[in-house]
């Protein structure tokens, strides 16, 4: 493949960003919101060319003729920097099974936010948003960013855009900086994804220096060289070798490698909202809904998915840091799913719903048995992270609809809306549907995928999982009854009666419902494996039908189905069941409407423990001690030089009576030291 694809696809967002950045107050919104969505509506489509090109074109350079394997492909890599011989810092374009089919998550989703933006910032007036030439450069930034993080060639690369997507996400969320809260929430998520991002290059750091590569494909195709130790082998055997060596230290009883690897899931685990890093996605919902599409459903929060993905050859290496992945993704999607059934604000639902799906994403990582189905756990983590990508971003994008439409996010403002939004109602109900894993829709397929490796990992994790895929199938439609069904809508005073949005926005829903639909029967195992053992040449759209263990499919829908049947008793028509349950479990309720206290336990730990003993000491010591002790020597300078100031009149008689004076001590001392 020639270069020039990949390039325009990196070049084309960068040069939007530049374009809009610097000169988009000199345009018209409408100019800037049409040249930013042209802009992503061509990358998106030579993203699919690509794609498309490396999936299906039988290109001799993307598969092996003897194993049918898919292979990775350096369309480019060019030195940056160069540490040794063998240690450099390369930037390039791979192309693999899931960098190739990220690059059509993220674009795609990216062009429907582009697109439904053009109607979003302006309010029923006609008004447009202050700032929203600045809005469409951002958000041109942030798909350069996620772009640039998925096609790296070298864990360095990506570890520059994952910071750049930060930088990113930290515009975005913050683009209401007149806001209080938005400019709090932006500051959060930056800070807590910075302590996440120091685990990450810390473990870069450690991996490197033992392998001495950066490079992906080292990490997972061809022979492994340091400077240290000569390794033929290939990459498994070559890390093995380095790290099973007498010379490489263990640590605390875990291996130098394993320390690494948890490290950088660290990275991933801050990105991702795993817990206990998961406090700042749900404030970032102060930014624009449609950043909350892009950014925290469908493209930044699978960042962790991904990189542990990108490295799942050596995490098979070192099952302790795979049993990290699963604990933690695990405890992660029940506290998510809990929560989520006690919020009132409706992106808040999401915002968990999303923590809570990302967790499914790591488990299934975690527990990708190779020997189980040829690592099933992996191709359905990808399965669920590109369907989950699709109906989460119909679901934000409905709901952007909705407070659009109301002025609010509080769901107890909404109600009845069936009526009024018919086309929001429908997309909203297939993205719920396919968010329960209701057959055929495309959550159906790529959760059955994972409970299915979950299940041929653990029983006890299949059961935990079952019972997180039940509290999604609930808490989503308690949401869709709350909003649309409940009670009749009342039209405040003085406010238009809500509508279906203009095509700008209703386009994108109509899309992404449609993708919800159809995207399950997408042959992922025939696409998207471990080790790139897949069929290369019958891929056909029924082999998800084939693969099914229904044993697993008909359990999983039935909680499906018994759950939403729980919420439509609950929340169809106003009763006093929601309250009876509230008030029968006072205290579960309570803490899990206020996230059981995560972000009170954050304010004590750094205001109280930080601040208090730790930082107010310190300052006591930096401005009595250092300070004073800088400004004793300014006092003494200060006094000696008001003492000899006279010696500096002016009066040429005093600076005589001084020359002759020193003259004669001089002339003495010289006499005195004759005689001696």
């Amino acid at each position: 493949m020639q270069p020039v694809l990949p390039i325009i696809i990196l070049a084309l967002p960068l040069a939007m960003f530049l374009f809009l950045g610097l000169l988009g107050n000199k345009m018209s919104h409408r100019l800037a919101g049409i040249l930013g969505t042209l802009g992503m509506g061509t990358t998106m489509v030579l993203s699919y060319i690509v794609a498309f090109t490396y999936f299906f074109s039988g290109n001799p350079d993307f598969i092996d003729a003897d194993t049918h394997t898919r292979l990775q492909y350096v369309v480019f890599n060019q030195d940056w920097l160069a540490f040794t011989d063998f240690l450099v810092i390369r930037l390039g374009f791979l192309l693999d099974p899931i960098s190739a089919l990220l690059l059509v998550v993220i674009t795609t989703i990216s062009f429907m936010v582009h697109l439904y933006s053009n109607g979003y910032m302006r309010d029923h007036h006609g008004v447009w948003e202050t700032g929203f030439q600045r809005f469409y450069a951002f958000l041109s930034l942030f798909s350069f960013s996620m772009l640039g993080l998925v096609v790296a060639t070298n864990i360095f690369q990506m570890y520059i855009f994952w910071e750049l997507v930060g930088a990113s996400s930290f515009l975005l969320i913050g683009f209401y900086y007149t806001k209080p809260s938005a400019v709090s929430a932006s500051k959060k998520a930056f800070i807590v994804t910075r302590f996440a991002d120091l685990g990450f290059l810390i473990g870069i750091l450690i991996l490197s220096f033992y392998t001495g590569t950066f490079n992906f494909t080292d990490f997972t195709s061809t022979a492994v060289s340091t400077d240290v130790y000569q390794i033929s082998a290939g990459t498994a055997e070559g890390i093995k070798a380095i790290f099973a060596n007498s010379a490489v230290p263990v640590f605390m009883g875990a291996s130098v490698l394993t320390w690494a690897l948890v490290l950088i899931f660290m990275g991933g685990m801050g990105k991702s909202a795993m817990m206990p890093l998961h406090i700042w996605l749900p404030d970032a919902m102060e930014g624009p809904t449609p950043v909350s599409a892009l950014i925290h459903a469908a493209t930044m929060v699978v960042a962790g998915v991904y990189l542990v993905a990108r490295l799942f050859p050596l995490y098979m290496m070192e099952q302790a840091a795979l049993d990290i992945v699963t604990i933690v993704g695990a405890i992660t999607a029940l506290y998510a799913a809990i929560v989520a059934c006690t919020q009132i604000d409706i992106k808040r639902v999401l915002a968990f719903s999303t923590i809570s799906q990302i967790a499914f994403m790591m488990v299934s990582l975690g527990v990708a048995d190779v020997d189980f189905h040829h690592g099933l756990g992996y191709m359905a983590s990808m399965f669920h992270l590109f369907t989950h990508a699709m109906f989460k971003a119909l679901l934000f994008l409905c709901a952007g609809a909705l407070i659009h439409a109301i002025g609010s996010n509080d769901y107890t403002e909404m109600h009845g809306l069936r009526k009024y939004m018919p086309v929001t109602h429908i997309t909203f109900l297939i993205g719920c549907l396919a968010i329960a894993g209701i057959i055929p829709f495309a959550g159906f397929f790529s959760k059955d995928e994972i409970l299915t490796a979950v299940g041929g990992y653990s029983t006890f994790w299949y059961i935990w999982m079952s019972l997180v895929a039940g509290l999604t199938a609930f808490y989503m439609f308690r949401l869709y009854y709350l909003i649309f069904w409940w009670k009749e809508h009342t039209v405040r005073e003085g406010h238009h009666a809500p509508h279906d949005q203009p095509w700008t926005m209703t386009v994108p829903l109509v899309i992404l419902a449609a993708v919800s639909c159809v995207a399950g029967f997408v042959p992922m195992g025939d696409l998207v494996t471990w080790n790139g053992h897949s069929s290369v040449e019958n891929v056909s759209f029924w082999t998800n039908f084939k693969a099914l263990d229904w044993g697993v499919a008909s359990i999983s829908l039935a909680v499906a189905i018994v759950a939403i049947l729980l919420a439509t008793i609950m929340y169809k028509k106003e009763n006093p069941l929601p309250a009876r349950m509230k008030n029968a479990m006072p205290n579960l309720w309570r803490w899990a409407h206020h996230r059981f206290y995560w972000d009170e336990l954050y304010l004590f730990i750094t205001h109280k423990i930080i601040f208090n003993s730790i930082c107010r000491p310190i300052a006591w010591f930096d401005r009595h001690i250092i300070d004073g002790t800088m400004d004793s020597f300014a006092w003494m300078a200060n006094k000696a030089s008001y003492a000899i100031r006279g010696l500096q009149s002016g009066s040429i008689q005093m600076y005589v009576w001084v020359y002759l004076i020193g003259a004669l001590l001089l002339g003495a001392v010289t006499v005195v030291c004759i005689l001696i």
